[in-house]
């Protein structure tokens, strides 16, 4: 081979190496355009969005500490702030979320002939009606609002008239948004809408507060009057009541029936709040429409007995509040035995939940199914308020248990807490697991749609659409308040099996909403915390718990339907 041949034949290798300098060239041009093409494409499309979105969260997040500031200064009773400060902000508030819910349902009227993009997984009828329910005994504590103002208007704000109306409006306007808007992919003023649902997201979490301080507030009085009348003294008592003669004879009745409709008022204003979250995060999504459809229902059997013992539960509930809220108001003797009854019902109802949970679990394992890892802002929602919400109760109970173990007293009651309080943090930590693998559950190959059945009507969650068709979710499982396992009817006639857990029973939200609350009445947790940091752990945990409670009741009562 001559020199020429060899010199030639090296350049050639050497230039189809990769290091050759004309394809270095060539390859680091290519890489640069691609680079600031992928920059350009990142600046003119996702990163408004994604400003428009942090600056409206922040807006909403400083709305919020605004009013809880005015809320801060008005637990302290001093001169400077007073209610009706706090009642004129979120006054404003609501009429500001007003004029907006006007303005987006006029636009959309503008654009009928336009085709709206639709999350099927952002609600249901049934969840619509559940707070059209809510709602309505809203607007009755309205009316007790504006009745209470009617007889005391000669020495009180004016305030305390306008807010009442101002709300119930809110409310029922409200209410036709998330009937007829809630489920909008907003395409169009992006940025403006940001703005509007978050101001109205961060109006309802406002008004949520505001609920919850006034019903512990009250719980609080009732519980200082208690310690009194037993000797404690040194306790300074609020009273609210204005300083002037009623005009009418009902102010009291007035007065006391607020109380009683406070916790459904509370949860109206939490589901609103969640419904809207969802709304915001759908704005300028994309929605993929082969999973954005509801799955068909499938025939069931088997599953009267479940119902039927959360009935029973329900009404044994309701029998221990009746029997809990008359003795423990009477002798030491009466009140103790109250008290150990709660903790042993609560224990009783809590390792029905736990096995009914835990056996869930069990035949969800057993059926190898994957998990569905699809993009679902309502699903992600449910997830995050099922953890976040159980901190409450998580923080109480673990006080509890600290404070029996640490005490020097022994009541009767002391190591029914612990336990109880023990089968708390199981109950909800095995629930959760539970409740997230039945909405991340992908169903099975061999099921499909049934077109000549009906759209299943899924239930009182944040979430709507447990999963879309191609990506749905097999829950065998767990209704509430009482979980039935059981295999899919078609499944039933292939194999003729029919798997069955334990039922569970009914939650148990009502007996701490309506009165049901031994923290404050036994003791012992106060006796080693202190009354003023008791009292302060109580008042944010018991919202949190009554929260997770409804939330959770919603979650697996969807479960159940979708059996």
């Amino acid at each position: 081979m001559s020199p020429t041949m060899v010199e030639h034949s090296g350049l050639d290798i050497m230039c189809l190496n990769k290091y050759c300098h004309s394809s270095s060239s060539s390859s680091s041009s290519e890489h640069d355009k691609k680079v600031f093409s992928k920059l350009k494409q990142s600046l003119s499309g996702d990163y408004p969005g994604k400003n428009a979105e942090i600056l409206s969260g922040q807006y909403g997040t400083n709305v919020l500490l605004i009013g809880a500031a005015l809320m801060l200064a008005i637990a302290h009773h001093g001169p400077a702030v007073k209610e009706e400060h706090l009642l004129s902000f979120v006054t404003c508030l609501m009429i500001l979320q007003l004029i907006w819910m006007m303005w987006y349902i006029l636009v959309r009227d503008r654009q009928k002939n336009s085709r709206t993009e639709k999350d099927v997984h952002a609600t249901t009828c049934w969840i619509r009606g559940g707070l059209t329910l809510l709602a309505l005994l809203s607007l009755i504590m309205d009316a007790f609002r504006i009745g209470y103002y009617v007889g005391y208007q000669s020495c009180v704000s004016a305030v305390l008239g306008v807010y009442p109306v101002i709300h119930a409006t809110h409310t029922i306007a409200q209410v036709h948004f998330l009937w007829f808007h809630i489920k909008d992919v907003i395409k169009s003023f992006e940025t403006f809408e940001r703005f509007g649902v978050i101001h109205a997201v961060f109006t309802n979490l406002l008004l949520w507060c505001n609920g919850v301080m006034s019903e512990a507030e009250h719980f609080l009085n009732n519980h200082k009057r208690r310690l009194s009348a037993l000797g404690y003294g040194n306790l300074t008592i609020v009273h609210s009541e204005p300083h002037c003669n009623c005009t009418t004879s009902t102010c009291s009745m007035f007065s006391s029936s607020l109380y009683y409709l406070y916790p459904f008022n509370i949860e109206y204003h939490i589901f609103v709040s969640a419904m809207l979250f969802v709304m915001w995060k759908n704005i300028g999504r994309t929605i993929d429409l082969s999973s954005n459809q509801k799955r068909m229902a499938t025939k069931t059997q088997g599953l009267t007995l479940g119902p039927i013992l959360g009935l029973l539960a329900l009404a044994s509930t309701i029998g221990i509040l009746v029997v809990y809220i008359t003795h423990v108001e009477e002798s030491l003797r009466m009140r103790q035995s109250a008290i150990s009854m709660f903790y042993i019902y609560g224990m009783v109802m809590l390792v029905f939940m736990c096995s009914a949970s835990a056996s869930g679990l069990l035949i969800y394992r057993a059926d190898h199914m994957p998990l569905d890892t699809s993009k679902n802002p309502s699903r992600q929602l449910d997830t995050e308020l099922l953890f976040g919400s159980s901190i409450g109760s998580w923080l109480m109970s673990w006080c509890s248990i600290v404070a029996v173990l640490g005490t020097n007293s022994s009541p009767p009651y002391r190591w029914t807490n612990l336990i109880y309080s023990l089968l708390i943090v199981l109950e909800k930590y095995i629930q959760n697991l539970f409740i997230i693998e039945s909405l991340y559950r992908q169903q099975e190959d061999g099921e499909r749609e049934d077109p000549e059945l009906p759209a299943s009507p899924e239930i009182f969650s944040v979430t709507s659409s447990l999963a879309p068709p191609y990506n749905g979710i097999i829950n065998r499982a767990y209704e509430t308040p009482d979980r039935t396992c059981v295999t899919m009817e078609n499944e039933q006639e292939e194999s003729g099996q029919m798997y069955r857990c334990p039922r569970k029973p009914s939650e148990l939200w009502i007996l701490p909403a309506f009165g049901c609350r031994p923290q404050y009445d036994n003791g012992l947790e106060q006796e080693t915390f202190g009354f003023s940091i008791w009292t302060t752990v109580l008042n944010f945990a018991i919202p949190l718990n009554l929260f997770y409670r409804m939330h959770s009741v919603a979650s697996l009562f969807e479960v159940f339907r979708r059996v």
